[in-house]
């Protein structure tokens, strides 16, 4: 049941940070108390290795405020967030990392953007990064290329750890893959358009090494691909599949006439003229005859799926009078 009455739940996803754990969990009870808000902590371990989980044992006897969940193997920093939004109770939900480079500081400032600026979603924005230059030019790229494909223009830092949500959003949104990387885009394909952005203090890396590698680009750029197509025609695919197979389909047919009625001109006229089949411009309106002929088969197929899925008509609504 949820505690409708609690301000703010924090969700760590960590892998291998038992060095960093108890200081940023100290650090987050300091801010806290301070700013007297009811609060907790959930500890996500993504199949952590060392001793991450033994130390958020040892930590929850101490502080009431813990939660802990631990997965049996790494799932990604995705799975975590998705286990970890649904566990959250508070009415405020901030997502940091758990290698300190996000700063617990900036919690009053985040909740105050959610309670009384009433935004669905503030992204944290590392304006001033301390990451080496080969993590931070492809991350200008990445963000380049998300603002451009999601149509979300204020954001600079989409893949920044610390944001915070009205709860609302994270109860409204599945997190899979790397998704977590788009989770301004997932909140937008929700129905949550107000999102904003705050710059945040970026801390260098006191303990462990980054798990950043170049992989994770490549499989991110994909699931911006996917998270865009399936956000503008997941309900309907028809309209995607079937209007680029039926202008393939079209352009190849009309190639294919203008072929054989240039022959046939020639031969009334006694020119010279050429086999329809020794033209190379035949074989490429033949390609797309065919592929325009497949895309439409797939959405078709693809239309059947989704109109036999059990979250056809599943809509996100605001409100009821």
């Amino acid at each position: 049941m949820l505690n409708s009455h609690m301000d703010i739940s924090v969700v760590v996803p960590l892998y291998n940070e038992e060095e960093s754990l108890p200081e940023l969990v100290e650090w987050n009870r300091r801010v806290m108390e301070t700013h007297n808000y009811s609060y907790e902590i959930i500890l996500v371990d993504d199949g952590s290795t060392d001793r991450s989980w033994e130390v958020i044992e040892d930590l929850k006897k101490l502080h009431p405020h813990i939660r802990g969940i631990k997965f049996r193997r790494n799932y990604g920093k995705s799975a975590a967030l998705n286990v970890g939004f649904e566990a959250a109770q508070g009415r405020v939900v901030i997502t940091m990392d758990a290698d300190l480079q996000d700063s617990p500081d900036e919690i009053p400032g985040l909740y105050s953007r959610i309670v009384d600026d009433k935004y669905d979603l503030i992204s944290g924005w590392k304006k001033k990064r301390h990451d080496p230059i080969t993590k931070t030019v492809p991350t200008k790229l990445f963000n380049s290329a998300t603002r451009k494909m999601s149509g979300i223009h204020n954001l600079h830092d989409f893949n920044c750890g610390l944001k915070a949500y009205r709860r609302e959003v994270i109860k409204s949104i599945e997190v899979y893959g790397e998704m977590h990387r788009y989770i301004p885009v997932l909140a937008k394909w929700a129905g949550f358009k107000k999102i904003g952005e705050q710059v945040v203090e970026h801390r260098p890396r006191k303990y462990g090494t980054t798990k950043f590698g170049l992989s994770r680009f490549i499989n991110g750029f994909l699931d911006l691909v996917s998270i865009v197509f399936v956000g503008k025609f997941g309900k309907r695919p028809m309209h995607f599949f079937g209007a680029m197979g039926v202008l393939s389909f079209f352009a190849g047919t009309v190639i294919s006439v203008w072929l054989i009625a240039e022959k046939l001109y020639d031969i009334s006229q006694g020119h010279k003229f050429r086999n329809v089949t020794d033209q190379p411009l035949f074989f490429i309106a033949l390609v797309a005859i065919i592929v325009g002929f497949q895309l439409f088969l797939t959405g078709f197929v693809a239309e059947l799926v989704a109109r036999n899925s059990s979250e056809r008509n599943a809509y996100q609504i605001e409100r009821e009078a």
